[in-house]
């Protein structure tokens, strides 16, 4: 499984304002703070941006559509009350969600069209850029209708996080974080298996 979710990486290159998921799926109230922004933003901005990229990357494949959702989800973040000591675990799990809405949603079709055909317009051997290229849009698709918990831990893990701080954002036990990982590696599995054999 490590190789269908690698394939996310390969080309590492919608929740409203004012509320936001805690681990549970909970929401977390939003509270404001003077001049509308929390106090450590920036702090907590310049250490976690790169994990929240990187999981977003992980989901969408790409650098610059990830850096949107860091946008909205630090944005999020920032007018949270969510404690300091949980935000990286909390900027990981919004990553994931927000990501994965972008991808469900639709928004990014013709932008990847476009990208495609580009491309594949220069690649030196365009059968195979169009083969490495199809293979990341049959994992993300697959990624995308697996549970929303299921595919949050399946990326959580395969974008660095331990077993611990995986545990920690998504509000589980850390002996149940294998358990949960090898479901949705499996559940991933089936998927793409379910749709080579449709097409």
């Amino acid at each position: 499984m490590e190789e269908h979710v690698a394939v996310l990486a390969a080309d590492d290159h919608d929740r409203p304002a004012g509320r936001a998921e805690r681990k549970g799926g909970g929401a977390v109230t939003t509270l404001p703070h003077r001049g509308g922004v929390r106090a450590d933003l920036e702090t907590v901005f310049r250490y976690a941006y790169p994990r929240v990229v990187g999981v977003a990357a992980r989901v969408l494949g790409s650098r610059d559509e990830a850096e949107d959702v860091a946008q909205e989800v630090f944005l999020t973040f920032g007018r949270s009350a969510v404690p300091a000591g949980e935000a990286m675990g909390w900027l990981s799990v919004a990553a994931a969600h927000t990501a994965l809405n972008h991808l469900r949603s639709g928004r990014r079709r013709a932008a990847r069209e476009e990208y495609v055909r580009e491309r594949d317009a220069v690649a030196a051997d365009t059968a195979d850029a169009v083969v490495t290229l199809d293979e990341r849009r049959r994992v993300r698709a697959a990624l995308a209708r697996l549970p929303r918990r299921q595919a949050v831990a399946l990326l959580l893990r395969h974008s660095g996080l331990s077993y611990a701080e995986v545990a920690a954002a998504l509000g589980l036990s850390p002996g149940s974080v294998g358990t949960t990982v090898r479901r949705a590696e499996s559940a991933l599995r089936k998927e793409l298996n379910r749709h080579a054999s449709s097409d």
